[in-house]
């Protein structure tokens, strides 16, 4: 597989990358991103923009891929919900929007574990939106990946203070079905593009059952 990967200068998004690097099943990898991820492989591209809205139809960097795992994402505390859809909303759906041969493609969103039947919530809202925009293209296979707590990839650099918090209770965390490790996000992306899944909502578990499935 050829894959593209957004935000790898993130959390996420640079798991989720390291696990392509290493992966037999991926041939290579273009990074999209505002900064350098950080690594370099002989697998890796990258492709430094300045703005995701500004990407256009035709541009050529984009062609000859067979997923999208897009990881770039912000947290919603203290954020403006107009600042906050242009993040989570707009720069995804413009991005897949330009995306060429969709029907050739698997395109996958890191959306968020939590209660999507509470529309209160902004980033719910936010998400699911989306979600819904997202599901209503037409690319071979649509997925939205909504993660816990995740431990992190040997070797990453771009850890979060709090995620050395959440490390001491991961074992619990995992024990009441709460947690995932780095790799195994990466294992079910790959996965699910290549062999597809019964729904397009993939929560914790089913992000064990996709890595285990991958071999």
């Amino acid at each position: 597989m050829k894959v593209i990967v957004t935000g790898a200068s993130g959390y996420v998004g640079e798991g989720v990358l390291l696990e392509c690097l290493s992966n037999d099943h991926v041939e290579k990898v273009l990074s999209i991103g505002r900064r350098p991820c950080g690594h370099t492989h002989p697998k890796l591209e990258e492709y430094i923009v300045e703005d995701f809205m500004g990407l256009k139809e035709g541009d050529s960097k984009l062609e000859g891929y067979d997923a999208v795992f897009f990881c770039a994402g912000i947290s919603s505390v203290g954020m403006p919900e107009e600042k906050y859809k242009v993040i989570s909303h707009d720069i995804p759906i413009h991005f897949a929007e330009i995306l060429p041969h969709k029907e050739k493609m698997t395109f996958i969103y890191v959306s968020g574990a939590g209660n999507y039947k509470s529309t209160s919530q902004m980033w719910v809202r936010v998400k699911k939106s989306t979600e819904d925009g997202l599901a209503s293209m037409p690319f071979k296979g649509e997925f939205n990946f909504r993660p816990a707590i995740m431990t992190w990839y040997k070797g990453q650099k771009h850890i979060q203070k709090m995620q050395y918090a959440f490390r001491v209770f991961y074992p619990l965390i995992r024990l009441l079905g709460g947690g995932n490790t780095m790799s195994e996000v990466g294992r079910a992306m790959i996965s699910a593009s290549e062999g597809g899944y019964p729904t397009h909502t993939i929560g914790v578990y089913d992000i064990i059952k996709l890595s285990r499935r991958l071999g």
